[in-house]
């Protein structure tokens, strides 16, 4: 998926993460803060990491901000930044 514009999705509240993602031309970087980052950092990036390739993003520039998101709001957050940014209005609910 092609990424077109700065995007967003989450908040800085308790167990959320806000995530910002942006198109890049050289791969994917991932920039972290987390009030969980000494024990579960390494976590957080790989679901970042393993949701961008899950929708087929080689070009990102994802800055995250955790605030002791659970995986699954990790991946919603991300992939709703992905599809905001591609301007992709045919998601499918399931």
């Amino acid at each position: 998926m092609k990424l077109k514009v700065v995007a967003s999705a989450g908040t800085l509240e308790s167990s959320d993460i806000q995530v910002i993602i942006e198109p890049c031309d050289n791969g994917v970087s991932v920039e972290l803060e987390s009030t969980v980052k000494a024990q579960f950092g390494e976590q957080i990036e790989n679901v970042i990491r393993e949701t961008l390739k899950a929708l087929n993003v080689e070009n990102a520039k994802v800055f995250a901000n955790d605030k002791g998101a659970i995986d699954p709001v990790i991946k919603s957050r991300v992939e709703t930044a992905i599809y905001r940014s591609a301007q992709c209005n045919d998601y499918k609910w399931m």
